[in-house]
């Protein structure tokens, strides 16, 4: 639990980066399944979750004790 909370804003960037690259591949994906990232949902999701995470994490304040 104590991890959670020390990680909400990633945890919260990943989620938001999954829905978003999901999103993207429904709407505007890869017509022709060529484009590795966008050809299947899976990927893209994927590729979401990390980019929002890396994004996210960039905001967190670290605690120096």
């Amino acid at each position: 639990m104590n991890f959670f909370k020390n990680n909400l804003l990633v945890v919260v960037g990943i989620i938001m980066g999954s829905v978003a690259g999901y999103l993207y591949w429904k709407f505007i994906g890869c017509n022709f399944g060529t484009c590795l990232i966008t050809s299947k949902p899976l990927n893209s999701s994927i590729y979401g979750a990390v980019m929002g995470g890396f994004i996210f994490s960039m905001a967190k304040k670290n605690k120096t004790v």
